[in-house]
C-alpha cells in the first residue's frame, strides 16, 4: 500500500471584527489539532511582546497608598486605570511620558504627553476625575516586554523615592481558545481542523499574533534540528586549535540560527544581513542606524556573536 504524507493547509480567515479574529487550519493529521493548537495557545500568550507602563512619579504623592486633594480616585484607584491603558511602543528603548492638567473634570489617556516612540490604543481611558483646584503631575516610564512581570523583578535596584513601581502585564493578548473537530480528507474521517480564536487589546491585530506565534514556533523547532557532536577530552593544544577553527566555521551561521528574538531577525533580514560574517562586519552604530534596532538589540546581537567566538567591528 502507497503511503501518502497529508500537510495541513494555511491559515484560513473565519471572521475578523476588530480586536477579535477566528482562524481555521485544515488537514491536520488525527491527534495533531489538539498538539498544534495547545501549542500555539501557550505561544500566543506568554511570547508575544508588548509594552506597559512599569514605573510611574506623582507630584506629592510618596506611594501607592495616598490620597491626593481634589482628586476622586485613590492613588491606587489611579494606578489601576494607568495599568488599564494600551501602549504601542517602537522601538526597545524605554520610555516616559508626562501628564499636566489643572483643569476641572475627567482625565483621560488622551491628556498625555507623548514621544513619538509611544502611541496610546484607548485613548478614552479614564484616568482620574478632578475638581476645585486639584493639580496633576504625573510621569510614567513605559518598557518593552513578554508576559507579566512582578514590580521585584522589574526594579532590582533600588527606585527613587517618590516613584512608585508597578507589576507589568506586557501581553498583548485578552483571550485565546481553540477547538478541534474532525473532517474528511480522502476516504478518511478522523484528520482534524482546528479553529483558534484570537483577541488582543488593540495594540497588534489578532492575524499578526497568530503569525509570529507560527515563526516562533518554527523559530524554535529548527534550533532543536540535529544532535550535538559527543564532546572528547583533548590536549591543550588541540582544544586551542580546535576553538580557532570554530571561530572560522562560525561565519558560515545564518542569522536565523544565531538564536536572536524573531523581531531583531526579521529586522537584520531586512537589511540584507544574512549571516554573522556580515553582521560581525557592522559597527554598533550602523546596526543602530536601522529600523528595529536598538541598544537592547545591539546588546543581543552582540552576546549571540560572541558565543561563536566573533565581535562587532569596532567604531
Amino acid at each position: 500500500m502507497e503511503y501518502h504524507i497529508t500537510l495541513p493547509s494555511k491559515p484560513r480567515i473565519v471572521s475578523e471584527e476588530g480586536v477579535q479574529g477566528v482562524y481555521e487550519i485544515d488537514s491536520l493529521y488525527p491527534g495533531y489539532g489538539h498538539t498544534l493548537g495547545n501549542s500555539l495557545r501557550r505561544i500566543i500568550l506568554s511570547s508575544l511582546p508588548g509594552a506597559a507602563i512599569t514605573q510611574v512619579k506623582i507630584e506629592g504623592v510618596p506611594h501607592e497608598f495616598a490620597t491626593m486633594d481634589g482628586v476622586r480616585e485613590t492613588v491606587m484607584e489611579m494606578l489601576l486605570n494607568l495599568k488599564r491603558i494600551h501602549f504601542v511602543l517602537h522601538g526597545d528603548e524605554s520610555q516616559t511620558i508626562s501628564l499636566s492638567v489643572k483643569n476641572t473634570g475627567e482625565i483621560t489617556a488622551k491628556d498625555f504627553n507623548l514621544p513619538s516612540q509611544v502611541e496610546i490604543k484607548n485613548p478614552e481611558q479614564h484616568v482620574a476625575d478632578l475638581s476645585g483646584k486639584a493639580n496633576l503631575e504625573l510621569e510614567a516610564t513605559i518598557e518593552r516586554g513578554l508576559g507579566y512581570v512582578p514590580r521585584e523583578v522589574l526594579t532590582k535596584d533600588k527606585v527613587e523615592i517618590g516613584t512608585i513601581a508597578l507589576d507589568a502585564t506586557f501581553t498583548p493578548i485578552r483571550r485565546v481558545n481553540y477547538e478541534v473537530e474532525n473532517m474528511r480528507v480522502g476516504d478518511r474521517t478522523d484528520f482534524n481542523r482546528l479553529r483558534i480564536l484570537i483577541e488582543t487589546n488593540g495594540t497588534i491585530a489578532p492575524r499578526e499574533a497568530l503569525e509570529a506565534a507560527i515563526e516562533t514556533m518554527i523559530h524554535q523547532l529548527k534550533a532543536v534540528i540535529g544532535f550535538q557532536e559527543s564532546v572528547m577530552e583533548e590536549s591543550p593544544m588541540l582544544e586551542s586549535k580546535k576553538s580557532v577553527d570554530s571561530s572560522v566555521d562560525a561565519t558560515k551561521v545564518k542569522v536565523a540560527d544565531l538564536g536572536l528574538s524573531t523581531r531583531v531577525t526579521g529586522a537584520l533580514e531586512e537589511a540584507g544581513i544574512k549571516s554573522a560574517a556580515g553582521l560581525a562586519r557592522k559597527t554598533a552604530d550602523a546596526l543602530k542606524e536601522l529600523d528595529g534596532i536598538g541598544d537592547k538589540a545591539v546588546t543581543e546581537i552582540s552576546d549571540a556573536l560572541a558565543n561563536l567566538g566573533l565581535t562587532l567591528k569596532a567604531d
